[in-house]
């Protein structure tokens, strides 16, 4: 009988996207469409923060990659996250309760997260339920000076 291997998954690191092999008990490993956003991220090392890139093919698959790229990008220590979102239509509210869930650890280290390139109907969301109180707005493009 053929022992199974799993499929190798991408954790972020300091540096770059490296691949690990999944823990057995650990839920299923990211999409391929997962593998190449995490692929683009990047890891700013003087600010600790990482910058995440998703699209609608991204977010089509589940949040399931969407929540593992966030939760990567927090175990390799980063201290704020910017989610770019210029290439994201339709984003729906239990992504946003990912954000927030980020949040919540960023804040915690000093940091935050912030939403960069939000179309008109995401940031109808984040006004209609208070979280653009709580999580920062940056139009696309705009990049902060250290």
């Amino acid at each position: 009988m053929e022992s199974q291997t799993a499929a190798p998954v991408v954790a972020m690191s300091e540096v770059q996207a490296r691949v690990v092999r999944p823990d057995p008990s650990e839920e299923m490993p990211m999409t391929a469409t997962a593998v190449r956003a995490a692929a683009h991220s990047r890891l700013d090392a003087e600010r600790d923060q990482v910058t995440i890139r998703l699209s609608d093919d991204l977010l089509a698959d589940g949040l399931a990659d969407v929540r593992w790229l966030l939760h990567d990008a927090l175990l390799a220590g980063a201290r704020g996250l910017v989610v770019d979102l210029s290439g994201v239509q339709h984003l729906a509210s239990p992504a946003v309760a990912s954000f927030l869930s980020a949040h919540r650890t960023c804040r915690a280290r000093g940091g935050s997260v912030v939403l960069r390139g939000a179309n008109r109907r995401t940031l109808d969301l984040l006004h209609r339920t208070g979280l653009w109180r709580v999580l920062e707005l940056e139009p696309a493009g705009d990049r902060r000076a250290a």
